[in-house]
């Protein structure tokens, strides 16, 4: 059967809403599990399909894995495989962050290159040359990954860019390694630093957690551990950019308002206001938006899985925006489907040029991506009619009871089954 979103354009959205775990830092964290023999239990899970997704891939390697509701919990043989199944990688970009932990662990991984959404190309050099630096032989053999080395000895290591893959797999590595590892030029996320607090928990020795220098002391062994995934930024900010589009007064609980400063200081330029609280927020806009621009950056930075809603909140503003994209080139393949909504949107390289207006039309349009597909769905809710949004198994991916959270607000929005052979 086939899925799309019926969504019908016109609602105030106006409530609460509850913020679970970062969908960008649970994978991660169910990758270092690798590094230690034994069981460890992660919580505030986001129930989402990618989380079930890397349980195939640990239970690959040998794992047992139980995902019961928020928990997951993975029991970690003695020695793990080190050859990640195949069909399990190519369904998920984020699968490649067991390369880390499987060189330290086994000395030797095998990963197929990674799948997952269509964005634009997710290079893994840095991840081989920061493993190259502390010891490892890496290649490309038959679309695989693949690393070796007898031992692991620390280095300093400079990132070219603050890849956030190539941090945490750099990390992972080092923390079993020997001696001192300096990464400089490190990604900075509160994903990098939940992984961080994780890792030690578990025993590991590293200095520099939040900043752009990360030193690690390695050590000879890590145990499992119990360790709770901090609230998804990106989903928190999905609802803000929600209730600015709508007009509407929604309240998020469950997120560091501070991992997302930057995003409710735009949406304050546009004219909401904001009520900050310690686990998170709440956002009234009264009328149209004003336009902003936006600049996509590693953080602190504005946050390229936000760039769909930087675009949809342009689209119904009141002037014109220029949204520049640094991180991902094929991010703008959205704005395509932005236009079939009635979007005013140009793009040119790196940029975005949208005037807005002040109702989009609905159509049928396609999401290429998790984001894209929740910019799309925020898009409809401020379109004439009723919108068809296909291929919401990418936003499945990234937003837990999405269709649920939104009809709690206050949209008219439903989940359709279609047999694609009538």
């Amino acid at each position: 059967m086939a899925e799309h979103f019926a969504v019908s354009g016109g609602a105030r959205l106006v409530g609460t809403v509850d913020v679970v775990g970062a969908k960008n830092s649970v994978l991660k964290l169910m990758a270092a599990a690798l590094l230690a023999e034994g069981t460890t239990t992660i919580t505030n899970c986001p129930e989402i399909l990618d989380v079930p997704l890397m349980a195939d891939v640990l239970r690959s390697l040998g794992c047992t894995v139980d995902v019961d509701g928020d928990t997951v919990t993975i029991d970690v043989p003695a020695g793990p495989g080190a050859q990640a199944d195949y069909k399990s990688v190519s369904k998920l970009r984020a699968s490649v962050c067991v390369l880390g932990p499987l060189v330290a662990r086994c000395r030797r991984a095998v990963v197929p290159l990674p799948g997952g959404d269509a964005i634009g190309s997710r290079p893994l050099d840095m991840h081989q040359a920061g493993l190259r630096k502390l010891g490892a032989t890496t290649e490309i053999e038959h679309g695989r990954v693949v690393a070796t080395a007898e031992t692991l000895r620390g280095a300093q290591i400079w990132l070219d860019f603050p890849s956030v893959g190539a941090t945490e797999n750099i990390l992972m590595a080092a923390v079993l390694a020997e001696g001192t590892t300096v990464i400089d030029n490190a990604a900075r996320e509160p994903e990098i630093v939940d992984l961080c607090l994780m890792l030690s928990q578990m025993g590991a020795k590293i200095d520099g957690v939040g900043t752009s220098t990360l030193t690690v002391h390695g050590v000879t062994g890590l145990a499992p551990t119990t360790h709770r995934v901090i609230g998804d930024r990106i989903v928190g900010a999905t609802w803000a950019f929600a209730a600015a589009m709508t007009r509407g007064q929604v309240t998020v609980r469950g997120v560091d308002p501070h991992h997302i400063d930057l995003v409710l200081d735009k949406l304050r330029s546009a004219g909401a206001r904001t009520d900050i609280e310690a686990d998170g927020f709440t956002l009234t806009m009264d009328g149209r938006p004003r336009a902003v621009d936006f600049v996509t950056l590693p953080y602190p930075g504005f946050a390229t899985d936000l760039q769909p809603m930087a675009i949809a909140v342009s689209a119904v503003a009141d002037g014109t925006s220029m949204i520049t994209e640094n991180v991902f080139e094929s991010r703008f393949r959205f704005v395509d489907e932005m236009v079939r909504l009635g979007a005013d949107a140009r793009t040119d390289g790196h940029h975005a040029v949208v005037r807005g207006v002040d109702r989009l039309s609905s159509a049928p349009v396609w999401a290429s991506d998790i984001r894209a597909g929740a910019g799309l769905v925020l898009a409809a809710l401020c379109a004439d009619g009723v919108t068809e949004v296909w291929d919401v198994e990418h936003i499945d991916r990234g937003y837990p009871r999405f269709v649920e959270n939104l009809r709690s607000l206050g949209a008219e929005i439903s989940r359709v089954s279609v047999d694609p052979e009538r």
